[in-house]
């Protein structure tokens, strides 16, 4: 079954995550990929720029657009894997181990 992690990021992770510095984040992604990759449950991951980012809605049928990735939301989406693993159980393992779970939610979605 396949499954998307969404890595979300609010200010608290932000703060926690550049205080451990850029080389932890990258070593403990750099370690569960491995893993992933050696299990075969690995599919992609890839983090989200805030670079060119807009919202769009569409109200009263006007587009409407705003610069940045923010909704009305204290968490924004910062990445993402893609797994192809047994279930919802192991995809939720697999979310625990991402290194911004102990301070921002990870959201787990099924692919029909």
């Amino acid at each position: 079954m396949k499954y998307l992690l969404m890595i979300y990021r609010n200010a608290t992770g932000r703060d926690a995550l550049d205080d451990a510095g850029p080389d932890a984040l990258h070593q403990a992604h750099g370690e569960l990929i491995k893993d992933l990759i050696a299990s075969g449950e690995f599919l992609d991951t890839k983090p989200l720029s805030r670079d060119n980012a807009r919202t769009v809605r569409v109200l009263d049928g006007q587009i409407v657009s705003t610069d940045g990735p923010f909704t009305e939301a204290k968490e924004v989406m910062a990445g993402y894997y893609l797994v192809d693993c047994a279930d919802l159980d192991r995809a939720t393992e697999i979310a625990a181990r991402l290194p911004e779970a102990p301070y921002s939610p990870i959201e787990i979605r099924e692919f029909e």
